[in-house]
């Protein structure tokens, strides 16, 4: 698979530059107009009207062959094979998340005795103050 993959694209690349180098040979529609001028000459190695047809021909097949190499390109590109070596294959699942345990303080203010870390006290109406307001009453 991997030699059709690799065929292809070399089929590609060629083809591309080919008609890269077609499409810049060919002359536009305004070339004519320098020409009945006298500027310019109006004759090619393939006659007047002949280059036209030929590289527009030619331009149309290499086009063409460019995309059936690209879709095949996108054909073979999409296929998964199990083990293909790919460094998405050895992604695993996530590790579940777990509360971090609390930090055992090793520095040198815990080795003093009596000294021991303070913990902040939670706020006991939370962080709205939703909780400091009195219930009504009921008669």
């Amino acid at each position: 698979m991997n030699i059709v993959h690799n065929l292809i694209l070399v089929i590609q690349i060629i083809s591309a530059l080919t008609m890269i180098g077609l499409i810049l040979v060919q002359h536009g529609k305004g070339a004519d107009m320098g020409a009945a001028f006298g500027s310019g000459s109006a004759g090619s190695l393939f006659g007047a009207s002949g280059s036209a047809n030929f590289l527009s021909r030619s331009t149309a097949v290499l086009a063409a062959v460019f995309f059936v190499c690209t879709l095949a390109l996108a054909y073979f590109g999409n296929l998964r094979t199990t083990g293909s070596g790919s460094v998405l294959d050895r992604v695993s699942a996530p590790a579940p998340v777990t509360a971090p345990a609390a930090p055992v303080d090793t520095g040198p203010a815990s080795q003093i005795p009596g000294n021991t870390p303070a913990t902040p006290a939670a706020p006991a109406g939370g962080a709205s103050g939703a909780n400091s307001v009195p219930a009504p009453k009921t008669p």
